[in-house]
């Protein structure tokens, strides 16, 4: 006899109640970030396009620290160096959790938002070189349009005041979580100054000790966080991007509980850090990366040259192709398949809204132009491109905020008021509250 086909899994469909719990707190701190983001570059464009741009940049451009240790930086590099490796410790967390726990746990699951996130990068890099080689510019920017800003595209949908369901909410998180992934990778492998093995050496020795005292399951703050400085520093002084040091300990963080333990390693750094990575850190980087001069002729430039009408081109064209013909492959050629409430206009808006990019596309956009002069036109592009992305996914979105409002509302109904929507409590449901699929 032959064996019943295996059924395929609904893809923007109801999350598992655990899982939901975790993506929802996850997204509440993202979302708050992100309006927080959105103020700081606000106030950076304004600051940077006033009588006192001069102030603004003897602030970024003023340098301290300790030289004898190779780090005496400005306050721009502090941030980008600094603080956003607390960015990259959580984002190295989240992927810890997904790939353990997550929906990346499985190749099945794993399969449709890692084919969609892969093709939203290479599509954009793609739209990039094409337009850059047509107009004979230069193709070091090629990683720019790469990644989301999840926290940017979260506080869009947040002004939006939308009832977007939880699992797209979960696709876009998971979405982010891959880009940010290969945006590390390029970090460390094209982005790299003149490396110093000494150093590095010393930053894998810090990981390994890392990793051992996690092994060991040795507790206190007062071993992790002077280990953590000095992994980071010798990372730095190594000539491998800083931030690479907050993704590598956000991997070797334990992310499953001990029997009896209340919260894991991994739990426990992601509910201190998150708030401060979201709502400071994330924040001041683009407060002294986002002032650039705004004016008609600068924003012409943006069409008129190579580079940054390709960047505009990857985030507004390239992550829209990229990723929705991804998922249409993806849902096409697995066992997924849509929600039968949803529609690919659907699928489509959150594309559109994919090609915010912001923290990371501004980080890659200086170090792959370290003339301060083209690098301000890239970061012009970036908010450029980034804007007409969220104006477009606005107006996608507004078109289905009806359907989405109706999904939310059943996803969240909850008559006995027992905490749990009612919805992981109907009989024969797969998605209740114990979270098996």
């Amino acid at each position: 006899m032959c064996a019943a086909p295996r059924e395929r899994s609904v893809f923007l469909g109801l999350l598992p109640w655990p899982e939901r719990v975790q993506v929802a707190r996850a997204l509440r701190t993202e979302t708050v970030g992100g309006l927080v983001l959105l103020a700081a570059a606000v106030v950076a464009l304004v600051w940077a396009n006033t009588p006192w741009s001069g102030a603004y940049e003897h602030i970024r451009d003023f340098h301290f620290g300790i030289p004898a240790l190779g780090l005496d930086l400005s306050v721009g590099h502090w941030t980008a160096d600094g603080l956003l490796v607390l960015f990259f410790l959580v984002a190295g967390i989240e992927l810890k959790r997904e790939l353990v726990v997550g929906e990346l746990r499985t190749p099945a699951t794993a399969a449709l938002p890692v084919v969609a996130a892969v093709c939203g990068m290479a599509v954009p890099a793609s739209f990039y070189l094409a337009t850059t080689s047509i107009g004979g510019g230069s193709g070091a920017g090629w990683a720019v349009p790469m990644a989301t800003d999840i926290a940017f595209a979260l506080a869009v949908l947040a002004v939006l005041s939308t009832h977007l369901p939880s699992a797209m909410r979960a696709f876009l998180l998971t979405l982010a979580v891959v880009d940010d992934l290969g945006a590390i990778l390029v970090i460390a492998i094209f982005f790299t100054a003149d490396l110093n093995p000494v150093a590095l050496a010393g930053a894998v020795a810090g990981l390994v000790v890392f990793y051992l005292l996690q092994r060991y399951r040795v507790r206190g703050w007062w071993w992790y966080v002077p280990l953590g400085v000095a992994i980071w520093a010798l990372m730095y002084n190594g000539g491998v991007h800083a931030t690479v040091a907050g993704v590598a300990m956000g991997l070797i963080l334990r992310t499953v509980r001990d029997p009896g333990e209340e919260a894991s390693p991994g739990e426990r750094t992601e509910h201190l850090l998150r708030p401060v990575s979201a709502g400071v850190a994330v924040p001041l980087f683009a407060l002294f990366a986002a002032g650039v001069g705004v004016s008609a002729p600068a924003l012409g430039e943006v069409f008129t040259r190579p580079e940054p009408l390709g960047v505009v081109l990857g985030l507004v064209v390239g992550k829209t192709v990229g990723i929705f013909a991804g998922t249409y492959l993806a849902a096409r050629f697995t066992r997924a398949r849509l929600n039968p409430d949803l529609a690919w206009a659907d699928v489509f808006a959150l594309a559109v809204l994919a090609g915010i990019g912001f923290t990371v596309a501004l980080l890659i956009g200086d170090l792959a132009f370290p003339d301060p002069a083209d690098a301000e036109h890239i970061k012009a592009a970036v908010l450029l491109g980034s804007f007409i992305a969220a104006a477009v996914a606005a107006l996608l979105v507004k078109r289905r905020n009806g359907i989405y409002r109706r999904l939310w509302e059943a996803e969240a109904r909850d008559e006995d008021a027992d905490g749990v929507p009612d919805i992981y409590q109907q009989t024969g449901s797969r998605h209740g509250a114990g979270g098996e699929r």
